[in-house]
């Protein structure tokens, strides 16, 4: 049973669908278990546990009734952040970039955030940012 999981909801369905069905894989080592890029749901375990969920915005918002609200604000902060641990931030970063991320912040040495931490942030097609996080050494 999966207890906690993220779901993304985006209006770019068919776009985050292939840049999270490339990178999630090499990544994180999740598998994906239901869902195609014409679909409205798609899911990625790790041990048959949920890691990512994406979900077509509008299908939700018909489902919770509000299809009439508007979809997104003006500019602002961001609410939500996908934070992935991985072997190596600068081949995760290029990986992906490959699959259109668009780059943040580029793979910087975080000494602050702990003694070998090393992050980098991007924006999946949708915009929701992503930090790419590995404790080297």
């Amino acid at each position: 049973m999966d207890a906690l999981y993220p779901r993304l909801l985006v209006t770019r369905f068919a776009e985050c669908f292939r840049f999270y069905d490339a990178v999630l894989p090499e990544l994180t080592g999740a598998v994906r278990k239901k869902g195609d890029p014409s679909a409205h749901y798609a899911n990625w375990d790790v041990d048959d546990q949920a890691v990512v969920v994406l979900y077509d915005r509008a299908t939700m918002a018909a489902a919770a009734g509000t299809a009439e609200l508007p979809a997104v604000g003006g500019p602002a902060q961001d609410a939500f952040m996908l934070a992935m641990r991985v072997a190596d931030v600068d081949k995760a970063l290029a990986t992906c970039l490959a699959h259109g991320g668009t780059p943040v912040i580029p793979a910087t040495d975080r000494p602050e955030w702990g003694p070998t931490m090393r992050t980098a942030h991007l924006r999946d097609p949708e915009g929701n940012l992503i930090e790419l996080q590995s404790y080297e050494g």
